[in-house]
């Protein structure tokens, strides 16, 4: 056999199973073939074809299965205990699926599911809602208008952590996508119970958990400030404390989000005693992207005022921050939100100690920031004036190499006129001294 003749044996029987998937939805749609349709055993011939190759038989299977367990309850049964629904949870990962699903009518019929006693069957009905949800805020509309949340708020203490999982990702899938949705998950009542779950047994229970409080938070000041209000902050920094890994992120991202909103909620997690945790996972963390999260974090925190600056300073996380931005194993990711991080501190930060390192290590473009704070800090400052010069910090102002007229120059220009001329002078001239030494010594060698 040629070639061609091979693939036309492989056409003819993808074009059987779509007239099939075909015909049987439409057959499907006429009360008085119901019953020879299930005579026939299609619900069996049915279920391979949600895992089929070609999407839109894929779809019209589920359309047909759909519409016959739209017929009568026992239909409705079939498809639960003809293994069914697992391959339909397996597809739902494809968005026109989901789709061909909720234009079926199975949304209420998973509902229904979920009220069933069977642990299994609970589980599997929520996995599917929560497939379906994940997609679209309409298709997470139609699921809500179901009126699962509130059966699914219910689950929140079940004892199965399997189920637990589940209940907690199809609340997250359906708060994710706008602050309607997010808010008729939190008038469901789910705080403050929702916060035992970050002490649960299962890993996965306390990553779910936090990942749900996450998309709760990230809409608006006003829901941020309901998690702060019910514990939920402190909680999940405990929560963050006693895992790893991957395990943390969620939790890690709530706290950035948290405080992205308002110097109030920034606060609020250094109350909490977010920043030492964050800094805890900068530094232990193995991988780039829980580190990319927690830099981004703690910037969002910093940002604020120089309260927020020093909350993060004291806690010496600006040098690992540096050293992530200038190494060359940083993944990019990790070097763009380590500098951004660095910047967003720096340019509140009034706390001199933590700033001094930064003039013998940090990199011109992060130089120019550091010299710009000591200029706003030091022509108000005594104290710190005196500090600045015994500290050698002054004479290391007069190495640094600043393009006339650049902005950079104009900071060292305002350090330089806090001084009296001699100070200065001396300064310089002991750099030109060093420079001059160094010089003899090169020449000599």
């Amino acid at each position: 056999m040629s070639q061609r003749q091979v693939l036309q044996v492989f056409e003819q029987y993808q074009k059987a199973r779509t007239q099939f998937v075909q015909m049987v939805a439409e057959l499907a749609t006429r009360p008085q073939n119901i019953e020879t349709l299930q005579n026939a055993g299609v619900m069996a011939l049915l279920r391979p074809l949600l895992l089929d190759v070609v999407p839109t038989i894929q779809q019209t299977a589920a359309l047909a299965l759909g519409r016959l367990a739209n017929f009568n309850d026992d239909l409705a049964e079939a498809v639960v205990k003809g293994d069914i629904l697992p391959q339909l949870v397996y597809s739902l990962a494809e968005q026109n699926l989901s789709q061909a699903v909720v234009d079926a009518g199975a949304v209420p019929l998973l509902v229904l599911c979920i009220q069933e006693p069977e642990i299994a069957l609970k589980r599997i009905a929520v996995s599917a809602l929560s497939d379906i949800a994940k997609h679209s805020p309409e298709l997470a509309q139609t699921v809500v208008d179901a009126g699962v949340i509130a059966h699914l708020a219910q689950m929140i203490l079940n004892p199965d952590a399997k189920l637990k999982r589940q209940v907690l990702s199809a609340l997250s899938q359906i708060a994710k996508h706008s602050v309607d949705l997010a808010e008729m998950v939190v008038e469901a009542e789910i705080f403050p119970v929702v916060l035992t779950c970050l002490k649960d047994k299962d890993e996965y229970v306390k990553k779910n958990a936090c990942t749900l409080i996450r998309e709760i938070a990230k809409h608006t000041p006003e829901l941020s400030q309901l998690i702060v209000n019910a514990g939920g902050v402190a909680a999940v920094i405990d929560c963050i404390g006693s895992c790893k890994g991957n395990i943390r992120l969620p939790g890690i991202m709530l706290l950035g989000y948290v405080a992205v909103h308002s110097e109030n909620l920034a606060m609020a997690v250094i109350i909490s005693k977010g920043v030492p945790q964050l800094s805890l996972c900068l530094s232990e963390e193995p991988e780039d992207h829980i580190k990319a999260a927690t830099a981004w974090a703690l910037g969002q925190i910093g940002r604020h005022t120089p309260e927020h600056a020093r909350a993060v300073a004291v806690t010496n996380t600006l040098p690992v921050l540096l050293s992530l931005y200038m190494s060359t194993e940083s993944s990019e990711d990790l070097q763009v939100k380590s500098k951004k991080a660095i910047k967003n501190i720096l340019q509140k930060c009034t706390y001199l100690p933590a700033l001094e390192p930064f003039l013998y290590d940090a990199p011109p473009n992060i130089l120019k920031h550091v010299v710009g704070q000591f200029s706003k800090v030091l022509p108000h400052d005594s104290k710190a004036r005196r500090l600045f010069v015994t500290s050698g910090g002054l004479k290391k102002v007069q190495e640094i190499k600043a393009e006339p007229g650049s902005l950079l120059q104009e900071y060292i220009n305002s350090i330089n006129n806090c001084y009296p001329e001699e100070i200065v002078r001396k300064e310089m001239l002991m750099e030109y001294s060093v420079q001059f030494s160094r010089s003899v010594m090169s020449y000599s060698l």
